[in-house]
């Protein structure tokens, strides 16, 4: 089994050994003694985090900024294949664990590092998920004229972790090791990258997609007679026919192609609404799986703790003695899944590289663990 160690936290460096654990990799999480990851301490609307990034792992705590903690952390680099982490600029430089200095160790050693810009005038800037979608323009997209809003989770992060792995997986099959560098802005710009092409092309300011509206005439939430919602996608000229036949709607020259409907807009959806607020959400769902046509139901995320598709694809764990019920990556299919305590791991992981009870105890009073 391949080992990886996880110097990170919250969610980039988190997310990237979260899918690694996932496909089998043994990833020993580091973190600091007493302290650990801060997202352990989150709490409210964030409360879930750790136990969602952090399933399947190892936890050590090690205080690598000390010398004893240093040797323990070279000790762990000669048995690794890949080192995650997310710290700040200049942060493993510092200590003395850049790749330069980590190659030293093991020359076969894949480092992925997860920051928030990559080579040039920024590099030397922190940063973290939002203030990017802010300054890459996604937030502005996201949000509606003057209120730039967030999305409605870190896909920023999880986009960088995953184009990391990318890369992980390309220089495994080089057998050669190396450094791979991925900046949170450089993604942010890979995800909007449709709407730098569009302003070029159209040669003006766009409003925020909300706004602005999508490419298609029927893209839109529609409410039943029974209070639900669901959105209807129409991206073709022969799903509006099919939509029409399905729902008896008067098929009208002036919506022929997506250009018409999009364009009449203002006029068309207030139409289909007044035919749907007649039928009730089941009969609307059974209509359009009959013909085909895209559509999604108005959930909030915990709906799908009730959802007969969504439950196939979650998996359970500990956490805090609750069980809880989370997503697991689309291909995995593990049955035992544990959120590890601060330290967890601490004797066997030092025991791996040498350290016998007499050792790891003179560490712990000493705080380096």
């Amino acid at each position: 089994m391949k080992r990886v160690l996880e110097i990170g936290q919250v969610v980039a460096g988190p997310t990237a050994g979260l899918i690694l654990s996932d496909l089998g990799y043994e990833v020993i999480k580091i973190e600091k003694p007493i302290i650990g990851d801060i997202s352990r301490k989150l709490s409210g609307s964030s409360s879930g985090t750790f136990p969602y990034y952090n399933r399947n792992k190892k936890s050590l705590t090690l205080d690598f900024t000390k010398e004893e903690g240093k040797v323990i952390l070279k000790k762990l680099i000669e048995t690794a294949d890949i080192i995650l982490e997310n710290l700040g600029p200049g942060s493993m430089e510092k200590i003395g664990f850049s790749y330069e200095d980590v190659k030293k160790i093991n020359d076969k050693i894949i480092y992925l590092s997860i920051k928030g810009y990559m080579d040039g005038p920024y590099e030397n800037r922190k940063s973290l998920d939002y203030p990017v979608e802010i300054e890459s323009g996604i937030a502005y997209m996201t949000g509606l004229n003057g209120k730039p809003m967030r999305l409605g989770a870190s896909i920023i992060d999880m986009t960088a972790a995953l184009i990391g792995i990318i890369e992980i997986m390309e220089k495994s099959m080089e057998n050669t090791g190396g450094y791979i560098k991925i900046g949170l802005f450089e993604t942010a710009m890979f995800l909007i990258g449709q709407h730098i092409a569009t302003y070029q092309i159209e040669n003006r300011d766009l409003g925020p997609i909300n706004e602005e509206n999508f490419a298609w005439g029927v893209y839109d939430l529609f409410l039943s007679s029974d209070n639900k919602k669901i959105f209807i996608a129409i991206s073709t000229d022969s799903q509006w026919k099919s939509f029409c036949s399905a729902f008896d709607f008067n098929y009208k020259k002036e919506y022929e192609t997506n250009n018409d409907r999009y364009n009449n807009r203002n006029i068309l959806i207030p139409e289909i609404q007044r035919n749907l607020i007649n039928i009730d959400s089941n009969c609307i769902i059974k209509k359009l799986n009959d013909y085909n046509i895209s559509y999604g139901i108005s959930n909030r995320p915990w709906d799908l703790l009730k959802n007969e598709h969504a439950m196939k694809y979650m998996v359970p764990e500990i956490y805090k003695n609750k069980k809880i019920t989370i997503p697991a990556m689309p291909f995995y299919n593990g049955k035992n899944n544990y959120v590890p305590e601060l330290g967890d791991d601490n004797v066997n992981i030092l025991k791996s590289v040498g350290y016998n009870d007499c050792d790891i105890s003179d560490l712990k009073a000493k705080n380096i663990i």
